[in-house]
């Protein structure tokens, strides 16, 4: 069994701390407290991949919205029999620090998921969304993305990272349904 975790974001020093890169620090974090490699760019699905044993990490260098090309050339070339994708990414309908596990749910208007979906489908799609939703301002979600969080909201965001890590290891270990129950 391959299972292949893809943290979304958007390249670039800029955004590098912005509430849509939640998915390459989830994946930074795990990666890090996993031993995997060096992150190395793949031209062809246009990401910086890392790879140990079965399990896959990448993180998209396409912008959000065009996440869906980086997963489907990710499917094609590392494809088996039993392929678990899991996305992980930010979400402005849930309050900084919050995650949940969701499988085959609908985008709710996050343009990298529909773009996911759009190019893969939403069969067996497991997604941990964190909560990214700046309930101070009321603006419009395209400018709530890009800004950094708070000193406070790093606090619960650094916690959230954390926890996104461990409901990984125990996804790997356990499966979903242990994993939602005890996660969300």
């Amino acid at each position: 069994m391959t299972t292949i975790i893809i943290g979304l974001g958007n390249p670039g020093e800029q955004y590098k701390n912005t509430r849509h890169n939640v998915g390459f620090m989830v994946l930074d974090k795990y990666a890090k407290e996993n031993d995997f490699p060096e992150f190395e760019l793949q031209k062809k699905p246009n990401a910086l991949v890392s790879k140990k044993e079965n399990v896959l990490i990448a993180k998209p260098q396409t912008f959000m919205n065009d996440s869906g090309k980086t997963e489907k050339e990710l499917l094609k070339n590392n494809k088996s029999e039993e392929t678990t994708l899991i996305i992980i990414h930010d979400d402005i309908d849930l309050p900084v620090g919050k995650m949940k596990i969701v499988k085959e749910r609908g985008s709710a208007g996050h343009k990298g998921v529909e773009s996911i979906i759009n190019n893969i489908g939403n069969e067996g799609l497991i997604r941990f969304r964190i909560g990214i939703a700046d309930l101070e301002d009321d603006v419009k979600a395209e400018k709530v993305v890009l800004k950094n969080f708070s000193s406070e909201e790093q606090i619960l965001i650094d916690q959230v990272v954390q926890k996104t890590a461990e409901a990984l290891d125990c996804f790997l270990r356990d499966g979903l349904e242990k994993t939602m129950s005890k996660y969300n």
